[in-house]
């Protein structure tokens, strides 16, 4: 699922919540129309999981998958060793031949603002007649988990404050199932557009940072120096444990929206 700040993605801070983070692929695969594709194509595979649902599902298949981060990659290559993985990038992607499904799993959101609707369309003319695009997004950043990044990260005369105004973080909603539609549905035979929100449960609100640290918040941590980044990420717990209540049992429950589509071609 790497495709921002490729260097510094972490497979195994990634594979610490893979359970959680795989379920959304089998849910979306389930929606597939295409029950014998003959080439399958993981895009932004990260370290495999989404990868070994589709090997799963697609024993005959053959399957390969790329990703921008190298560490992902070497993930991926050594959970299934059988499998066809490089180091490449989606905005180049441009397959030798036809493929049946391409698959993504929480990738498109790094996509460039602006470009999203124009990569994802020219996706589908990587597609055999019939094939299908499937892909599912993180649909939160208006979450507290997500909105509380940026509110940390503007508070002005703290120790990361002039080095994340220089980064320039810019994280922008996907497009609308709206906008979605208007852009596929032309080259659409039937096109899927749902929503889910997963309830994923945390040991406690240290374990929404642990989840966060995998993907979202890496932009606002990575520029920052050690000390800087230990006294972002508490402000940022304290800001958590104001937004989630703890259950009686401890564990803090942690809301996830994603948004799925699977665009079949004409």
């Amino acid at each position: 699922m790497a495709q921002a700040n490729k260097d510094t993605w972490s497979a195994d801070q990634y594979s610490k919540f893979l359970k959680d983070r795989t379920r959304p692929s089998i849910d979306l695969l389930a929606h597939v129309p295409n029950l014998s594709p003959k080439r399958v194509v993981d895009i932004g595979c990260g370290p495999g999981n989404s990868t070994a649902v589709l090997v799963d599902q697609y024993p005959n298949a053959k399957i390969s998958g790329f990703d921008t981060s190298p560490d992902m990659i070497r993930k991926a290559k050594e959970t299934l060793p059988n499998v066809d993985f490089e180091v490449a990038d989606l905005q180049s992607f441009k397959p030798d031949v036809p493929v049946d499904v391409l698959f993504s799993n929480a990738v498109f959101q790094w996509l460039p603002n602006g470009k999203r609707i124009e990569i994802v369309t020219r996706l589908m003319d990587h597609l055999t007649p019939g094939g299908s695009l499937a892909f599912q997004i993180p649909y939160n950043l208006n979450e507290p988990s997500h909105a509380s990044m940026r509110e940390v990260a503007d508070m002005p005369n703290k120790p990361w404050s002039e080095t994340l105004k220089r980064a320039n973080i810019s994280r922008d909603q996907f497009p609308s199932p709206t906008e979605i539609w208007d852009g596929l549905k032309p080259l659409c035979a039937d096109l899927d557009i749902w929503q889910t929100t997963y309830m994923h449960v945390m040991e406690n609100h240290e374990g929404i940072v642990e989840w966060v640290k995998g993907t979202g918040l890496r932009p606002y941590v990575d520029p920052l120096d050690e000390n800087a980044k230990k006294e972002y990420i508490e402000t940022y717990l304290g800001k958590l444990k104001k937004a989630y209540k703890a259950q009686n049992d401890g564990k803090v429950l942690l809301p996830f929206p994603r948004l799925f589509v699977v665009a079949t071609k004409a």
